[in-house]
């Protein structure tokens, strides 16, 4: 019987099983259970998440089915590209994170422009992607690749669920991560096996945080600093796009009369018509507003953020600069600025408004030359109806023609620099530019996602002929959705922003050019409405139209690009820094 005994003694790894299964059933004991797929949209309504895009696969099925009896509506879209830049759209415009669905292998790697995306532009979004069963094999390594490995560059937090027990937590957790500072992509696997298994019912309360302020010390300084400047400038960056730094930037601009310029994703915090904005930054060097940096002894640099290009570069012997953002500025080679004010934006803006008070000494002559020398430079050719159209034109035309509160979401190209110069913002993200990742193709599902938030809004996507064809068969989904929008595709028939960087590069014109689609027939394939614009005046008539009419509207523009190279590469042969 010993022996017996002794044969019929678990293992040691046998009885911490049971153990564990026993402690589980004491937590668990008088509490419901449910299906963990059912857990996870619940999870995610609790969160407040109104739409999912996606893409579904077979290893999304326990969770499309839980999705059906959900108050969270599903956005089928023609590729998993089209969903991921749809939900960091949405997460840039609300500061909640956008949720976007994949199944695994090729499904979720068509994720990974869209993560860098969202994670380089600061746009909170969840990205949810399925995988095989983990506790048993089912088709050998048939499309199972490490995507959780695969997304760890590019997020902020990744991960696989192996037990359903644990998903409201991670859910939690996620969302947190994505929405503080700084904003990105989180994304989380939920394997087939998991997805169908029973689990407890557990949801965790959704607890908002207060951002700490800085310290009174480093206010205190940073007054003092902007207070013995003789020409202090401020920069907005992107860091300053979130909810009531606007106010408290226009306040401070109000109450000093300090003199203003943007980044490019900086555009439209404070109102761009306001007589103290010189310009917006949108090239790295040699455009008038540098002779004002260039001249600045003082740089308040509210909201700067590594992933744009720095508007001016330090030396050691050079102006002082003021770092204002929720984390201290990184060590940097060209960035180093002389005192860090860490903490809420908005609080730490407030309060300089507050602190300032000497301000004799300021001189803002020189400022003032410049900005009427902005001023006259960007009215050029905004009056030249030549045909194709140059780019100045059609930036003039559509700011003639749109709503103060209209939004503009652009695909990338060299058209993005005309914009962001020559393109007054009235308010916050009312231009969704990416100058973080920068990538192409974006541009239409932004303006979808745009629309559907803001169905009363005009919203217009402006895309290159290049960057509208790699997503292009999202038109299907914005019909389907029966949005109101107008597309505008500028068509150069090349890659015209490359064609630019190598003519000023001196090399010769090889290989970017190509052969485009009959793009009125394209979209009129989709159900979308298609014009190809013969004049100035036709494209006026038939922007009026559209702008008026419901449906989606695509319209083909050729556009001249010819002085790009005179205008963008030789402002500073003019001296103005001279003057």
């Amino acid at each position: 019987s010993r022996r017996l005994a002794a044969t019929l003694a678990p293992c040691q790894c046998c009885v911490v099983a049971i153990e564990i299964s026993a402690n589980h059933k004491l937590l668990t004991q008088g509490r419901t259970t449910m299906k963990a797929s059912d857990l996870f949209v619940k999870a995610l309504e609790n969160e407040g998440v109104k739409y999912i895009f996606g893409v579904p696969g077979e290893e999304n099925l326990d969770l499309l089915n839980s999705l059906k009896h959900s108050s969270i509506r599903l956005i089928l879209t023609r590729h998993e590209q089209g969903a991921g830049f749809m939900a960091a759209t949405y997460g840039r415009l609300t500061g909640q994170p956008g949720v976007c669905l994949a199944t695994l292998g090729p499904g979720a790697t068509n994720l990974i422009t869209p993560a860098a995306f969202a994670q380089l532009g600061a746009m909170p979004m969840l990205m949810i992607t399925g995988q095989k069963p983990i506790k048993t094999s089912k088709q050998g390594r048939f499309q199972i690749l490490d995507i959780v490995d695969l997304m760890h560059p590019v997020t902020k937090f990744t991960k696989q669920i192996v037990n359903g027990n644990t998903i409201a937590s991670l859910v939690r957790e996620s969302f947190r991560l994505a929405i503080e500072e700084r904003p990105g992509a989180v994304h989380l696997e939920l394997p087939e096996d998991i997805a169908s298994e029973e689990c407890a019912e557990t949801i965790f309360p959704v607890i908002g945080h207060r951002r700490p302020h800085a310290t009174e010390d480093a206010l205190r300084e940073a007054s003092s600093m902007i207070e013995a400047a003789k020409r202090p400038l401020l920069l907005i960056g992107a860091g300053a796009n979130r909810k009531r730094v606007s106010d408290a930037l226009t306040a401070f601009v109000e109450a000093t009369g300090i003199p203003f310029f943007t980044t490019q994703m900086g555009k439209g915090v404070v109102d761009e018509r306001h007589p103290l904005y010189l310009g917006t930054a949108a090239l790295s060097d040699h455009d008038f507003l540098h002779c004002a940096i260039d001249r600045a002894d003082l740089v308040i640099n509210v909201g700067h953020d590594v992933v744009e290009k720095p508007p001016f570069f330090m030396t050691h012997n050079d102006k002082q600069v003021i770092h204002v953002n929720f984390s201290p500025a990184e060590v940097d080679a060209v960035y180093f600025p002389q005192l860090n004010v860490v903490g809420d934006i908005a609080f730490s803006v407030q309060q300089l408004s507050r602190l300032i008070e000497n301000k004799q000494n300021w001189d803002f002559a020189y400022f003032n030359t410049i900005k009427t020398k902005v001023d006259q430079h960007l009215s050029k050719y905004v009056q030249d109806t030549r045909f194709p159209m140059l780019p100045q034109r059609l930036v003039h035309l559509l700011r003639k023609t749109l709503a103060e509160d209209a939004i503009l979401s652009l695909d990338n190209g060299v058209y993005k620099i005309w914009f962001a110069r020559n393109y007054p913002c009235y308010s916050a993200n009312t231009m969704l530019l990416d100058n973080a990742l920068a990538t192409m193709g974006a541009g239409l599902s932004g303006a979808m996602m745009a629309k559907m938030l803001y169905p009363d809004t005009q919203v217009v996507a402006v895309c290159g002929d290049g960057g509208f064809m790699m997503n292009s068969q999202e038109l299907e989904t914005a019909v389907r959705l029966k949005l109101n929008m107008v597309v505008i595709i500028l068509n150069d028939n090349a890659y015209g922003m490359i064609k630019w960087k190598q003519q000023a590069m001196g090399f010769d014109n090889f290989g970017l050019d190509y052969a485009n689609p009959d793009f009125v027939t394209y979209a009129q394939s989709f159900g979308a409405n298609g014009y190809r614009i013969q004049t100035d005046a036709h494209f006026q008539q038939t922007l009026d139209t559209c702008l008026t009419t419901s449906g989606v509207h695509l319209i083909e523009l050729p556009v001249d690009y010819s002085l790009n190279h005179d205008i963008l590469n030789v402002l500073l042969k003019e001296k103005t820094c001279q003057l």
